[in-house]
């Protein structure tokens, strides 16, 4: 129970020691984190729908 107890008490003062980000760096980093996001949503699209045509052609022959 002392182990528990102690634990806790670290994990207690380590919660005290996080620097939360202002709003303005979060709302930075959602943009940045959406603008990436729809870049690889973009070239994976891209590259999806290229080699469903690449497949297209050599199982249909078309």
């Amino acid at each position: 129970m002392n182990k528990i107890l102690n634990f806790l008490s670290e994990v207690k003062a380590e919660v005290y020691k996080i620097t939360w980000p202002g709003r303005d760096e979060l709302i930075g980093t959602v943009i940045i984190v959406c603008i990436v996001t729809l870049v690889f949503a973009s070239i994976l699209g891209a590259m999806d729908a290229g080699f469903s045509a690449l497949l297209k052609k050599v199982i249909f022959g078309n």
